[in-house]
């Protein structure tokens, strides 16, 4: 009797890595295999990786250790995403049972390296090409999420900050043509889904290769998609975003109101040394064009402290424009040296302590903007979309449009179903989360 094929897979990092595991389990599915929950009853052990953040390789390397024993007991181990592309072949060296290797440009060929896989091959690398735009078009997708689907609108990042890897695991931005966006989103919608989130890493560099629609067009006509009640976008980049962003968020209610756009420092040396190509003026300006909207839109940011250089002014400077936008939502980092990039030769000279002391200093900032503008909600009747339910408060959980956790109670009997949309009437506030009852 054949052995039953089922899989593993746990994934590591950014929702473009999740939606990559979506492709990923579609495909394995496709294949005939099964998703359990544990590696132990798994045939194959597949981890999807990112190598954004600090240690990320070191992450990967230890969960591998810890469950190589089960190799003796016949399982496979395949890594796969960014960690996979930057480490290539060197992962077979450190860790000799791992069987596939395999990079987010070479999930297309899946099916193939599967069935070498079942074969008895022990080496087996998917690494070819970074430039490829058929990433987008995986044939199967197996959507995990319950209520959000996920598109893929570009892939890869041409900027180069001078701390990011990501040029060197993605590769080169190439767009999908918005003929097979809008495909999918109705495709989505079909499919019951009513919020989408278009994902990129610079995701307003999108360019149509059709020459039909700009980003802004993209994101109009998405919104009106048959069914979609909601559209997000992750990641943009200030160079590359526009007033007509704001003039379509203002334009259309589907397009929620809420804008993630990471400035990284308010030193204009600083960002100069991180190869960002604006300064902090250009990033302002940028920023006014958002509060001048008709709606209010919620503002989120990364921020990187202790970036090699970066004097107490320069610090100083990030905590003035911190003051100034008074973010919704403030992703902080200290710097961490990244495998290839360019500022890996530059001296990181800044003591562990002090990077550490200005990343709480920041976030204690943050935490006391956040604190001030989530009170503004009290009283107020927002529209929210059920994520889950957490039974040890007796609280449905969901998030606004402008994409702030609202934890509330209902009288129904039966928790709503993740996906559904309720008015909720804000009762207390705290600094990363509003508290209501459905009306």
């Amino acid at each position: 009797m054949a052995t039953e094929k089922t899989f593993y897979l746990e994934t590591f990092g950014c929702q473009m890595n999740a939606h990559d595991s979506e492709k990923v389990i579609g495909t394995l599915q496709q294949q005939g295999y099964r998703q359990v929950e544990a590696e132990a009853d798994a045939s194959l052990i597949l981890y999807n990786t990112c190598s954004i953040r600090d240690k990320a390789e070191q992450k990967v390397f230890n969960r591998l250790n810890d469950y190589k024993k089960l190799y003796k007991q016949g399982k496979r181990f395949g890594v796969l995403g960014c960690v996979a592309q930057q480490e290539g072949e060197k992962i077979f060296e450190r860790a000799p049972y791992v069987s596939l290797v395999s990079g987010s440009a070479s999930y297309r060929k899946l099916p193939e390296m599967l069935s070498r896989l079942e074969a008895g091959e022990s080496r087996i690398t998917g690494l070819d090409d970074r430039q490829t735009d058929q990433t987008f078009e995986t044939e199967f997708t197996s959507r995990q999420n319950p209520y959000r689907g996920y598109i893929t609108i570009i892939e890869g990042c041409d900027k180069f900050c001078s701390y990011c890897v990501v040029p060197y695991t993605r590769g080169k931005e190439r767009s999908r043509s918005s003929s097979s966006v809008l495909g999918e989103a109705r495709r989505i919608a079909d499919l019951g889904y009513t919020e989408i989130q278009l994902l990129g890493q610079n995701v307003n560099s999108y360019r149509d290769p059709e020459g039909k629609l700009s980003f802004a067009e993209l994101l109009a006509a998405v919104g009106q998609v048959a069914g979609i009640r909601r559209v997000r976008f992750t990641t943009s980049h200030p160079r590359h975003f526009t007033r007509d962003i704001v003039e379509a968020i203002d334009a259309y209610p589907t397009l929620c109101d809420h804008v993630h756009l990471p400035v990284q420092s308010g030193s204009a040396r600083i960002l100069k040394a991180m190869a960002r190509e604006y300064t902090p003026d250009w990033y302002l300006e940028r920023i006014g064009w958002i509060k001048a909207s008709r709606r209010q839109i919620s503002l989120s940011t990364d921020i990187i402290v202790g970036f090699p250089g970066e004097t107490a002014d320069d610090f100083i400077q990030t905590m003035d424009l911190l003051a100034e936008v008074e973010y919704d939502c403030v992703f902080g980092f200290k710097y961490s040296a990244r495998p290839n990039t360019p500022a890996l030769v530059m001296i990181d000279s800044i003591p562990e302590a002090e990077k550490a002391h200005r990343l709480q200093v920041l976030l204690d900032r943050q935490r006391e903007i956040q604190r001030v503008n989530y009170a503004k909600h009290l009283r107020e009747v927002l529209e929210v979309m059920v994520e889950g339910v957490n039974p040890a408060r007796g609280q449905v959980t969901g998030r606004s449009s402008q994409n702030k956790p609202v934890n509330f109670t209902t009288s129904q009997v039966i928790a709503p179903a993740p996906g559904t949309y309720l008015q909720v009437r804000i009762t207390a506030t705290h600094p990363n989360s509003l508290v209501g009852e459905a009306v």
